[in-house]
């Protein structure tokens, strides 16, 4: 997730540019850069770090020209750096590119180039693409995109400038977002609304597939293939606050509505094609290697830490591993069990976690092989791990963890899978069934984003109740310890998790009348204890919110309301039961009135102990 701006008209292009990405930084603040042509040749001013060093930079040197592209990072594929920022440029320098998205087959094209002749600086996906356009120019800019859109995979805004066509700049996009705001003798490129927000509110947003020709006068939006396309002028009425959130209420929810696009991200690239196995490049694990590892021990904070329980049943499950699941802040206090035959894994969104930075030392120390799952590319975890694999979910804003926990959250079951595979432990029709079932998770959790009115409709009857309780068991459990830290931490309601074959053990007796129990039941092999424990609750008069598969009428015998997610296999059921807790959280939150964004007494990153 990076933002995107451009400019072609009669003004200077370089003041827009650092305006429009001052107003994206919130989409990435790794590194930035601007290029701007000076009607000679194109200049690229870039640097890493936050928008603010490159302001200075081009303070007393602005670049000169009246057409230019620029780009704040988050990054995916290389270290925050300034080689690695955008935009990036061929071999010649004369054509330019930034790009927001995932090349997938970006290093087997990398691989033809080089033999081509082609010479690389940096360790990004995006700079293949200027490269393939200098290839492919043979004295039409127009034709030679197409062409390169014809070899790239998977997802993408991209925008393209060059010095041999320096009147037009052209942009696709694919999975990703890009708008076309449109002025008078001038017109404007950006990945969101908000960077053009304050020049035109006239604007086209492209739709996947299409591919447009900018000029200072005119924009032309066909398909790939050149055939035009009449685009609808979409007249933007929100003010620049609610521009920035997408023309959402608040960073959460929209956060929230981003996890099919997160999900997918992270997948990309690493389901192969036949469904047949897992890709980590980042790893090239042998079974070997794989076989030294008696025990595994996942350490981790928070959200980060009910994924990593989620991922000992994975790793369990279908890798035959033991594993230990420790919060960070106690984890080097135990004197830990762990040497060269361990693998720790760490995870931290923003891989800055300080009790989780110190348990990744400790084991270190100790002799472990580390892993790291972190959203942050070259974060300090990131940097200390032997291993890492990265989660492509894009800056998260919100306080309350989102889209962060669910790419966590894939990323352990392919991680799982990809282990399973080394250790022979899974049959190849079981990996293909659970592969296809994670290419069915964005369109699931989309589908359940459809349609959120009745759990509207439930924050808003129980969200003044100072008590909630979350039941499940199995991986039920491990969601709705999940659902009770969301609802308590935004909406400060007093909420536990328990397994709910626990409830006679003590915690039956703050079940009273009238008290909110959600009941998770995805799981088929305790799905009838599942039941059981309902009725325990209902026959104390408790008002029942059941979580189940679609298809299960059964449930509502025993629950007062019912929630539905798509029908999925067992094990990826979390990834969408999730949605409706993290929904009732934020609404709960709105119904009370808190500052859903910023709860008080948290913060996003904790970097102390």
């Amino acid at each position: 997730m990076c933002g995107i701006v451009g400019y072609i008209g009669p003004k200077q292009a370089a003041p827009f540019l650092i305006e429009g990405l001052t107003k994206l930084e919130y989409r990435g603040y790794d590194s930035a850069g601007i290029a701007v042509f000076d009607g000679k040749e194109i200049n690229v001013e870039k640097s890493v770090g936050r928008l603010g060093v490159l302001k200075k930079k081009v303070e007393s040197d602005s670049p000169i020209g009246c057409i230019g592209i620029g780009h704040t990072r988050w990054a995916t594929h290389g270290r925050p750096s300034d080689v690695n920022s955008h935009p990036h440029t061929d071999c010649s320098g004369k054509f330019v590119v930034v790009h927001n998205g995932i090349i997938e087959n970006y290093l087997h094209l990398k691989e033809k180039l080089i033999t081509k002749g082609h010479v690389f600086s940096s360790e990004t996906d995006t700079e293949v693409v200027a490269h393939l356009v200098e290839e492919y120019y043979e004295g039409d800019f127009e034709a030679a995109v197409r062409k390169v859109l014809t070899e790239i995979e998977g997802s993408y805004a991209l925008v393209f400038m060059t010095e041999h066509e320096p009147d037009k700049i052209i942009c696709t996009k694919q999975d990703n977002p890009l708008v076309i705001g449109l002025g008078n003798g001038e017109n404007f490129v950006a990945s969101d609304i908000p960077a053009i927000i304050s020049r035109t509110r006239k604007t086209y947003i492209l739709s996947d597939g299409e591919m447009a020709i900018v000029t200072k006068d005119s924009v032309w939006v066909m398909n790939r293939q050149g055939v035009p396309i009449t685009k609808k002028v979409f007249e933007v009425n929100w003010d620049a606050e609610a521009a920035e959130k997408g023309g959402y209420e608040h960073f959460m929810i929209k956060e929230i509505y981003e996890q099919p696009k997160a999900v997918r991200e992270t997948m990309s690239g690493r389901l192969a094609k036949d469904d047949s196995h897992i890709i980590f490049d980042e790893l090239k694990w042998t079974p070997e290697e794989v076989a030294g590892i008696n025990k595994i021990a996942i350490v981790a904070c928070g959200t980060a830490y009910h994924a990593g329980i989620v991922g000992k049943y994975y790793l369990e499950n279908l890798a035959r591993i033991p594993v230990e699941v420790d919060v960070a802040s106690e984890f080097r206090y135990r004197s830990p069990l762990v040497d060269d035959k361990t693998l720790v894994i760490v995870i931290s969104q923003s891989g800055e976690t300080l009790d989780t930075l110190a348990g990744l030392k400790e084991a270190k120390r100790l002799g472990a092989r580390t892993l790291a799952i972190t959203n942050v590319v070259g974060s300090s975890i990131a940097r200390e791990a032997d291993h890492v694999i990265y989660t492509w979910a894009g800056p998260e804003i919100a306080v309350a963890s989102t889209k962060a926990y669910t790419t966590q959250l894939v990323t352990l079951c392919m991680l799982s899978i990809y282990v399973a595979a080394l250790r022979e432990t899974l049959a190849a029709a079981k990996v293909k069934e659970l592969i296809q079932g994670l290419r069915d998770l964005p369109a699931q959790a989309h589908e359940i984003l459809e349609d959120v009115e009745p759990i509207k409709t439930f924050a808003q009857q129980y969200g003044f109740n100072e008590d909630v309780f979350f039941i499940g068991r199995a991986l039920d459990y491990c969601v709705a310890l999940e659902g009770s830290l969301k609802l308590k931490e935004i909406s400060y309601i007093h909420a536990e998790a328990y397994a709910a074959g626990e409830l006679k053990h003590g915690t039956l007796a703050l079940i009273i009348e009238g008290v909110p129990v959600i009941a998770l039941a995805t799981q088929p092999d305790v799905y009838e204890k599942m039941l059981s424990n309902i009725k325990e609750v209902k026959a104390r008069d408790a008002v029942v919110i059941g979580i189940a598969m679609k298809g299960d009428d059964h449930i509502r015998n025993y629950v007062d309301h019912a929630i539905y997610i798509p029908d999925a296999h067992k094990y990826l059921a979390p990834l969408l039961a999730v949605i409706p807790l993290q929904l009732l959280a934020y609404y709960a939150a709105i119904t009370r009135g808190c500052d859903v964004d910023k709860p008080r007494n948290l913060a996003k990153s904790v970097t102390v102990e």
